[in-house]
């Protein structure tokens, strides 16, 4: 298994970011619309704790399809744990020139004056962008050729490549990854009825693991892995907790 994460940053990205900025943890149905807005409202929240009442404005991509998105209730959920008032106001003409996905907060006290702003990007896989920003380089080689050519050289084995650059507490991280990972097929095993939304759709992990427990040969763990990635994706769907990664 970390194996293959590792495989899967150095192909990904010839920046070489650590293997944090990939693999996040968040709650569905999309890193961009749900995830971003939501790790972004309780950032706001947290440099502004003693603020009673926010704003928050959501331009582009986020006011067009945030509804069908759960952007709102990812918004709200942050707010309302702690009692705060939040106001989503939904912007459909605006669309930044940096990214469509853009987002104001605004923090407002007793009087209705605004005492601090804030316009943030979500830009996929949980990510957050305020400007132009050169993503930080963990890794010194930034292709596969390069990176076996040391690992050869030092007689390094990939993983210890990795634990090198990232530190002995990348394991720690990934394990932790890994434990969401498993209990969101689960989740998505134990869970039955009709996803959230208008199409009323039912979830159907649950009968194809049985039928898959019921088959035998390579047909059997085809069927599984099948059944796996369905669940993690009805819970995707339905709001739950999942690990999501840029695509």
């Amino acid at each position: 298994y970390f194996y293959n994460i590792v495989i899967f940053i150095i192909l990904k990205t010839n920046k070489m970011q650590s293997i944090k900025e990939i693999y996040k943890i968040g709650y569905g149905p999309s890193s961009s619309h749900t995830m971003g807005p939501s790790i972004a409202a309780q950032i706001f929240l947290n440099n502004n704790p003693d603020v009673h009442k926010f704003s928050v404005t959501l331009f582009g991509s986020l006011s067009a399809t945030g509804k069908g998105h759960q952007t709102d209730k990812a918004i709200n959920k942050v707010f309302h744990k702690k009692q705060k008032q939040v106001k989503i106001i939904w912007d459909y003409d605006t669309v930044h020139e940096y990214h469509p996905n853009g987002m104001l907060f605004k923090a407002i006290n007793e009087n209705e004056e605004i005492i601090t702003d804030w316009l943030v990007f979500s830009v996929g896989g949980g990510d957050l962008e305020i400007g132009e920003k050169e993503k930080t380089a963990v890794y010194k080689h930034c292709n596969m050729k390069s990176i076996l050519e040391y690992c050869k050289m030092k007689g390094f084995s990939l993983w210890e490549y990795v634990e090198k650059y990232e530190g002995n507490e990348i394991w720690a991280y990934l394990e932790k990854i890994w434990k969401v990972m498993v209990k969101s097929i689960r989740n998505g095993m134990d869970n039955e009825g009709v996803l959230p939304g208008s199409l009323n759709l039912a979830r159907k992990a649950s009968s194809y693991y049985m039928k898959a427990k019921n088959s035998s040969g390579s047909q059997r763990n085809i069927s599984l892995i099948f059944s796996f990635a369905l669940a993690v994706s009805e819970e995707n769907a339905a709001g739950g907790k999942i690990v999501t990664a840029p695509t």
